[in-house]
């Protein structure tokens, strides 16, 4: 069996000054594989700060909307390129409310600013979409999901789904750190408001397109993009 893992995500164009930052920050640009360079720090040496992204950094900047899995048996990755070809092509672009930089528990990451229902039920259709396609947990993935602390519901949703955070408890979010103490994330959080800010990344998101990124070794890679819509 492969051990290649695959994701259904949101991923900005790779020429808009969202890409732009949300590559810089994590110091990785998933869709050419290169290391970028960080926006000015004022309160982070970049060892450190090249440290606190290690985690997003190994994902690639992208908002979940089917979390990484394996292929399940029988599937091929040709398969399911054509599975978000015609998942894409079903669908139509909209546009949510913009994104601000946010603290989410323990790490930092873009929030919308307010709901929007149209990239919930974007999310909603990809988890159910693209299930076939995602192998069995085995125990230790199941295990390493259980370390946190989920709600009944959350359980059942990552027995069937894989995933706890889906559906009912899916929050739309495109993750900028890993876990920090409190003092360091206040400082973070300082640090990447004014980034965003310089950025040229208001306004807001236009969801126009889906992307599948593959992870074989090392960082995921975004291998293809499906535009919404015919």
């Amino acid at each position: 069996m492969s051990t290649a893992r695959y994701a259904v995500y949101f991923a900005p164009p790779a020429a808009s000054p969202l890409w732009r930052f949300g590559s810089a920050v994590i110091g990785y640009d998933a869709e050419s594989g290169q290391d970028v360079p960080p926006p000015p720090l004022r309160r982070f040496e970049a060892a450190r700060w090249r440290n606190i992204t290690s985690e997003p950094r190994r994902y690639g900047f992208h908002g979940t909307l089917k979390a990484p899995f394996r292929l399940a048996e029988g599937r091929t990755e040709a398969e399911l390129r054509e599975a978000c070809a015609r998942f894409a092509a079903e669908r139509t672009r909209f546009a949510c409310a913009g994104v601000s930089v946010s603290a989410i528990s323990r790490f930092i990451a873009l929030k919308l600013a307010s709901n929007c229902a149209a990239l919930d039920r974007l999310a909603a259709g990809a988890v159910a979409a693209f299930d076939d396609f995602r192998a069995p947990m085995n125990e230790a993935e199941r295990e390493k999901r259980l370390r946190a602390p989920l709600t009944p519901r959350q359980r059942d949703h990552l027995d069937r789904w894989g995933y706890p955070y889906v559906l009912d408890d899916f929050r739309f979010h495109m993750t900028l750190t890993g876990p920090l103490e409190d003092d360091e994330r206040a400082l973070a959080l300082a640090e990447l408001e004014e980034a965003f800010a310089a950025s040229g990344s208001d306004g807001p998101l236009i969801v126009s397109e889906i992307a599948l990124y593959r992870q074989e070794t090392g960082a995921f890679r975004l291998i293809a993009r499906y535009p919404l819509g015919n």
